[in-house]
Parts: structure tokens; C-alpha cells; sequence
């Protein structure tokens, strides 16, 4: 009788251990955020941008880490990145706050020169979208309408291209891979490295078959639930074990990187898939 009793107790600590575990866990992994770091080479990038940082930050989801959110603030401080690129779903439309996102961006800009593009949920606040834009530009942040500027360096440039979510069109999703193709194909470029920055990775065709370099994407959220060995489990607009979840991808001379992005949207916890700031040196191999 004694040992049965005393089996009950270890296998009541095991649980209980097991338990306290799995929730420690899921509390590190939606409650502080990483910075996962990526280098570019390429031979059509000028030697004057060798060592070039660009940190992304993705779907931000009015998200908060820490007061005023110090801790995404501490880590690009540290970084020390040459630009911050924002690559769409600053706000999320269920829960908008405006004051946090343009709180979080002015002390962004004290450290970097920012670049913004929309993404789905901009798309969706309809017209608090405005005011959001308006406070952004005030506090310096350059935002970016299907449009293409000069990175300038030394005397040397690239091309930084940022496109509006296609929802700003059309939410029909079986024509927003051709809307896209034509925005690119309408834009003046030259020769030369060019980043895009698009919040959707799902259309990956449209930039490998444009001619991007670089591609800086979100929105899958890294597949919400990512399990070892297969990745994520469920992304917007590619649904169950996406294709293009996190990390990088290449095709056709294009290379896109997918952020797990900093916030959470519908479904509100993450599992294996901790928040993060995406920092990109880039390297001339020519």
C-alpha cells in the first residue's frame, strides 16, 4: 500500500513538474522577444554597402515589451542598424491604438532612419488608416505608396521599393499576385540591388519573377505554432503548414526573408515560435 501511494506522489510531482515547465515555456515564448540575424551576399551589391544593417520589424500588432517598449528599443540600440524597415501590421484593426505604434516608431527614429509599408490590418482600420499615416510621417518616418527611393552612401546607391498591401485594392486573393506584378512592373528602376518591401511572402512569384534582390516580408506570423522539424502550422492566406512561414528563400536570383514578426492578432499565443526583431547585414561579393 505504501508504494502504491508513494508511485501516486512521483507521478503527481512529474505532472505538476511537467506542467510548471510547459507554462514557463509558453510564458518566455510570448513574453520576450529575439533577434535573429541573416546575412545577404551578393555581387550586385556595391562594396560601399558591405556590412549594411537593416533591421525588420513585422507585424507589430500594437504589441508591448516592456514600458513604452524598452525591450525592442534596447535591442535596436544595440544593433545599431544603418535603417529600420516596418513591414506592415504596425496596428492590428481588432484592438487599434495609435498612440503605441507612433510612440514605439519616434523612438525608433532616434536611433535609425525608418521605412514603413502597409500590411492587411492597415488595410482593414479603414479611415483611422490616415491619422495613423499622418502621425507617422510627423514623427519622421518615411512611408512607402508603391514607390521606389535611393539609398545613399559614399556615392554610391541601391534601391529600396515598398509596396501597399494588395487588400488596399483588392481582397480578392486570386488577383492579388497579378496586382502586385503590375505595380512592379510600372515602377522606373534601374539597375543595380534593389530590397523590396512587402508585407505578403505568399507572393513570392510576383517578386522572384520581377527582379527583386532582397525581399523583406511578414504576416505569417511564423506559422503561429511551429513544431521542430516541420515549421509552422497555420499562416494567413496559405493556411495549414504554410510554405513560406519564417527564414529565407530564394528563387530566380531573389532572396526573401520572412520575420516571425513582434505581435499576435486572432489567435493570441504562440507556441515554439518566440517574437523577433530580423537583422540583415549585407555583404558585396563583388
Amino acid at each position: 500500500m505504501k508504494q502504491k501511494t508513494n508511485n501516486k506522489k512521483k507521478r503527481i510531482l512529474l505532472i505538476g513538474t511537467f506542467f510548471i515547465l510547459l507554462v514557463g515555456w509558453l510564458l518566455w515564448g510570448n513574453l520576450t522577444i529575439g533577434i535573429t540575424h541573416y546575412e545577404i551576399i551578393s555581387d550586385k551589391l556595391s562594396v560601399t554597402f558591405d556590412g549594411y544593417k537593416i533591421a525588420q520589424i513585422s507585424d507589430f500588432h500594437n504589441a508591448q515589451f516592456g514600458d513604452h517598449n524598452a525591450g525592442i528599443i534596447q535591442f535596436l540600440d544595440k544593433e545599431q542598424p544603418d535603417i529600420i524597415v516596418i513591414t506592415g501590421d504596425l496596428v492590428d484593426s481588432n484592438r487599434t491604438d495609435i498612440d503605441v505604434a507612433v510612440d514605439f516608431l519616434a523612438q525608433a527614429m532616434q536611433i535609425a532612419p525608418c521605412y514603413y509599408v502597409t500590411g492587411n490590418h492597415e488595410a482593414w482600420i479603414g479611415t483611422d488608416y490616415q491619422q495613423l499615416e499622418d502621425r507617422m510621417i510627423a514623427a519622421g518616418v518615411e512611408v512607402l505608396h508603391d514607390e521606389v527611393i535611393s539609398i545613399k552612401k559614399n556615392g554610391d546607391s541601391m534601391q529600396l521599393i515598398g509596396l501597399d498591401d494588395p487588400d488596399f485594392v483588392d481582397g480578392d486573393k486570386t488577383v492579388q499576385e497579378s496586382i502586385l506584378k503590375i505595380k512592379l512592373s510600372d515602377l522606373k528602376l534601374k539597375e543595380g540591388f534593389r530590397i523590396l518591401l512587402s508585407h505578403r511572402p505568399e507572393l513570392f512569384n510576383a517578386y522572384s519573377t520581377t527582379n527583386m534582390d532582397l525581399v523583406l516580408s511578414g504576416h505569417a506570423h511564423g506559422g503561429q505554432f511551429r513544431v521542430p522539424f516541420i515549421g509552422g502550422i497555420v499562416a494567413p492566406d496559405q493556411g495549414l503548414f504554410p510554405k513560406y512561414d519564417a527564414g529565407v528563400f530564394a528563387a530566380n536570383g531573389t532572396t526573401m526573408v520572412v520575420s516571425r514578426g513582434v505581435g499576435n492578432s486572432i489567435i493570441p499565443i504562440r507556441l515554439n515560435n518566440r517574437p523577433e526583431i530580423v537583422i540583415v547585414k549585407l555583404k558585396s561579393s563583388g
